[in-house]
Parts: structure tokens; sequence; C-alpha cells
């Protein structure tokens, strides 16, 4: 074939005895290029599910081969996985992967139907393609990373795009992860359930300090037992504070994770909150672990 980029030839495999044979010729054309992608994903879904038998000859992943998160589950949460990508090839695999009782797939092809679907749905996590039909990939992450409803959502990219510039643009602009097409479909499944792990694990952390308790799960702060009264602000004030013992912070860096980077007001606006919160810890004689670090900003400290 003439002016072909290269040639890519796939080895044999076999399912229920019948052995498949595939011979793609890549050119520069996209649509090529998707087509090897895809079939090439497909041979590493079939080599890498374990499968059963069905009586005419089918197949299909066995239980053991969905997604595991029997392990992770919190009680009372429902795993949610958005998949953003326009293969729909790669989509209905990944779709049917990783669907199971306890995790839910909602796949869309562009970045509107994602956007709007986050609209309504917070996932509890993102699988998203970086070349998509109507906008950049990366665009899209962007703009989850600066909503402070959706920021904290871990995002694996999922792309054809391998040069390590790529990989470092895609992590630079706030992927957790990034997985290079074709790829294994054990390993991605490894690194979802990583992702939700901690994903999972945050959402249930009750932060304890010297007698101060968060509870993220019930919204409640208590000191010594006893219930203590805090603003939305006040306590993702508090709750980022606890998570992050001992670290100085900014103002800057304090508005862009608390308040998110889409808001803009003054820094000062961070001391009117901090004196709020020291003086509701003041009657329980906790305020002093809210510190004024001169020249540098605030940490969440024990140590004098």
């Amino acid at each position: 074939m003439e002016n072909t980029e290269y040639s890519q030839v796939i080895s044999v495999f076999s399912v229920d005895s019948v052995a498949i044979y595939h011979d793609f010729e890549l050119s520069k054309c996209r649509s090529a290029r998707r087509a090897f992608l895809s079939a090439r994903m497909t041979q590493l879904a079939i080599k890498n599910m374990d499968t059963v038998k069905q009586p005419q000859g089918s197949f299909r992943p066995s239980p053991e081969g969905a997604l595991s998160t029997g392990k992770i589950q919190a009680p009372g949460v429902k795993i949610c996985v958005l998949v953003v990508e326009d293969d729909p090839d790669i989509s209905t695999m990944l779709e049917y992967t990783l669907t199971n009782s306890e995790c839910r797939v909602i796949t869309v092809s562009d970045c509107q139907n994602a956007t709007r679907e986050l609209a309504d749905t917070i996932p509890s996590l993102i699988l998203l393609d970086w070349m998509l039909p109507d906008m950049s990939g990366i665009e899209l992450l962007r703009k989850i990373r600066r909503d402070a409803r959706l920021r904290d959502i871990p995002v694996i990219m999922l792309t054809a795009r391998g040069e390590e510039a790529d990989r470092v643009r895609g992590l630079e602009s706030g992927a957790d992860d990034y997985v290079v097409k074709p790829f294994s479909i054990r390993e991605l499944k490894a690194r979802v359930n990583t992702h939700l792990r901690k994903q999972i694990s945050d959402r249930t952390t009750t932060y304890s300090i010297d007698g101060l308790v968060l509870d993220q799960e019930s919204y409640r702060t208590t000191v010594n037992g006893e219930s203590i009264e805090l603003g939305p602000t006040e306590f993702r004030l508090l709750r980022h504070f606890m998570s992050h013992r001992d670290r100085v912070f900014t103002r800057s860096q304090l508005l862009d994770t608390v308040w998110g980077t889409n808001v803009y007001i003054e820094e000062r606006t961070v001391d009117v909150h901090i004196r709020r919160l020291r003086k509701t810890l003041e009657p329980f004689g906790k305020e002093h672990l809210i510190q004024t670090v001169r020249g540098a900003g605030y940490r969440f400290s024990m140590r004098e």
C-alpha cells in the first residue's frame, strides 16, 4: 500500500479453538489509525478476559473478569464511571468490562455530552480520550479541574498519543493517570481500582486530631464529643487543613483549593474565614491549631 506510515501485524490468537488473524496496514489517515486501535483493543480484551463458554460457542467475560469492586466498595456508595470516547468499539468494550452490580458506566462520544452528564452526575472516575470530535479532551480536563464541584474526580486519559511530551502535557493539565492505546484490560482495571479505592477512602474519611473530629460523610464536626457549627466555607477550609497537617499554604493556594480556580475574590477573604474558624474553635481551646506563618500563609499543626 502506498503512502503508508507503517505496517502493524497482530499475531494469531484463539477463541474457542477458532484462530483469528488480523493484518492491518496503518495509513496516516486518522480513520485507519482508529480502525487499527479498535481491532488491537478487541484482541487485548479477548486475550486478557477470563471467558466462559456459551451454548452457541460465543463468549462473555466471567464475573471474575469484570471490574472488581467488592474489596473497595464502601457501604451505600454506588460507583459511577464516565467514559468519554468517540470510538464505539472501545467505548462498548469498556462499558462491558467495567459494568457490574456495584458499578454503573455512562458512555458519551464527545465533550458536549460529557458536560451535560457532568451537570447532572458526579462520577467516581472519568476515562477520557484526548482526540474527540468537538473539543480536545485536554480542554475538557482543564474545565473539570477549574470546577470546584468536579475538580476532585480522578481522570484517566486514554489516548493513542504516547510520546513523552504528550504524557507530560496530559499529566500537567490535571490527569491522574495516562494510559496509551492499545492497552491491557487487566492493567486498566487495576489502575481504575486503585483510583476508585482512593476516591472512596477520601469520601468516607473521618479526620481526628487532638479531640477535634471532622466527619466528611455526615458533614459534622465535634470537639471532645461536643458538636460545633461551621459554615460551608469554614468546613471545607478545616477539612483541607486537617487532611494536610503541618503543611503551609499561601492565601492564593487556599483560594484555589477551597474556593476554586474559577472564583475571583480578594486574597484577604481567606483571612476573614480563618478568623471565623478560629473564633468557632476558641471556646474549646483549639484555635491554636490554625497557625499563621508570617510571610508565608497558614498551616494546621499541633506543634507550636
